[in-house]
């Protein structure tokens, strides 16, 4: 577990045995590569090597993730899935939708956290996700790229909500503002990684800090 979104196919009760093997095999390869690349630095694996380790073809493991990148930044469709599914209920305040999925993927880490006889060690091993992430500069743009994808799926489904076009200018501001959301958990998680909080409290300082963001925004996306 790291970083990276929250698989929310995992555990399904319509998960049928092809779609579990599927998953399971993705996050096999997934999981295996991170540690190489933790271990070895992203540039210096290839997907080759990733491959044999799983026991499978190369050609398989781009059949499952589309680069090279995707193995550690993995997921984009499941959360796109889960940003459209909270932003098109016209009840919810798009804020309120996206302050959901953010809480789901937050919850997810935490949990994770939690589960390690030593969160510290845990905590550990994402900071060194982040740095390889953060100092690779391919993954970095295809994580720019991942969050573009957020951008145009939230324009997209807002659209549909309000009956608006995709390229007025109001719902690409919407959208921009509502993914900047992302970077400020993204920042709060790696300041408080570094506090020596436990999971509930780290999960209860994170989201203080989404909230504060959030609320400056509010008001101006109330109307939609």
């Amino acid at each position: 577990m790291s970083a990276r979104t929250v698989d929310r196919t995992a555990g399904s009760k319509t998960e049928g045995l092809r779609e579990r093997k599927k998953r399971q095999m993705r996050r096999q390869l997934s999981d295996t590569a991170t540690e190489m690349f933790l271990a070895r630095g992203f540039d210096e694996v290839r997907v080759a090597e990733i491959a044999e380790a799983c026991g499978v073809s190369e050609k398989t493991v781009f059949n499952y993730f589309p680069a090279k990148e995707a193995l550690i930044l993995d997921l984009p469709d499941t959360s796109i899935t889960a940003l459209r599914a909270e932003l098109s209920d016209p009840a919810v305040p798009p804020v309120e939708a996206a302050l959901r999925v953010l809480d789901a993927e937050l919850t997810s880490l935490t949990s994770w956290l939690d589960t390690h006889d030593d969160p510290a060690t845990a905590g550990e091993h994402i900071r060194r996700f982040n740095a390889l992430v953060e100092g690779t500069p391919s993954l970095r743009a295809y994580q720019r790229d991942m969050m573009d994808q957020l951008v145009v799926a939230a324009a997209e489904t807002l659209a549909e909500r309000t009956g608006m076009g995709q390229d007025e200018p109001e719902l690409k501001i919407t959208a921009t503002v509502l993914l900047g959301l992302w970077q400020i958990q993204f920042g709060a998680l790696r300041k408080h990684l570094d506090a020596g909080r436990t999971p509930a409290q780290m999960h209860e300082a994170v989201t203080a800090e989404v909230r504060r963001a959030a609320g400056l925004v509010q008001n101006g996306l109330s109307r939609l």
